[in-house]
């Protein structure tokens, strides 16, 4: 997906989850700073619905050539850490991603094609997003690089092949309807991607909260994930 991101600064600048969004002027609180990428969206965000009681908080949104938000994710539980604060075993977490539904299009300068989103879309975003929060920190700064490549292109496949027998179909509620998804668990947590209403489609990642027994919704107010 030809998109770049906006993201708020993580708890760690030399890994993979550091984030690599445009520069924006100092003294702007980080949180304004990240919600005006969301408000920029022409379609509705996605995230757990009103059974979730716990924290809520914005991550980042990738943004198409021509300014055009593509997708984005927001974050529930606790917000995952780099620099060791929680054991992997203790963080308790589930991303949402919203990704746009697009056809295939021209590239903003006219020079080749964007392909459309998809399922696939969805679910290759949740897992490299799982990738970018739960890499080994102790590993040798050298060795970390070839690890998170081996581990993305994993991803890819995986995302690329829906059908293929590492997924298997887990039904959960969307805005109140029962709706399936393609679910898979690894070490590091586990990952779901499917289809929604209003163009969109769904992926969502977790750690230390079991997939099963949650549900999506609209998110009525995206201003609240930034309180």
């Amino acid at each position: 997906m030809e998109t770049t991101s906006r993201a708020e600064p993580q708890d760690s600048t030399d890994g993979p989850g550091a984030s690599g969004g445009e520069t924006v002027p100092q003294g702007v609180p980080g949180a304004r700073r990240a919600l005006e990428g969301y408000l920029m969206a022409g379609f509705p965000w996605y995230g757990l619905d009103e059974a979730f009681t716990g924290p809520r908080w914005l991550m980042q949104v990738g943004v198409a050539a021509d300014g055009a938000v593509e997708h984005g994710s927001v974050g529930h539980g606790d917000e995952p850490s780099l620099r060791g604060e929680l054991e992997d075993d203790e963080q308790r977490f589930a991303v949402v991603v919203t990704v746009a539904s697009r056809p295939v299009r021209r590239s903003p300068d006219g020079t080749g094609l964007l392909e459309a989103t998809s399922v696939s879309s969805a679910a290759w975003l949740a897992g490299s997003g799982l990738l970018s929060c739960t890499w080994p920190a102790q590993m040798e700064r050298a060795l970390r690089q070839d690890w998170l490549d081996q581990q993305t292109a994993i991803a890819w496949e995986l995302a690329d092949d829906m059908n293929g027998g590492t997924w298997t179909v887990l039904s959960l509620p969307v805005d109140g309807v029962p709706t399936d998804f393609h679910y898979r668990e690894s070490e590091y947590g586990w990952v779901l991607a499917g289809a929604a209403q209003h163009d969109v489609h769904i992926g969502a990642y977790g750690r230390g909260m079991s997939a099963y027994g949650l549900g999506f919704a609209v998110v009525k107010d995206i201003e609240s994930y930034a309180e």
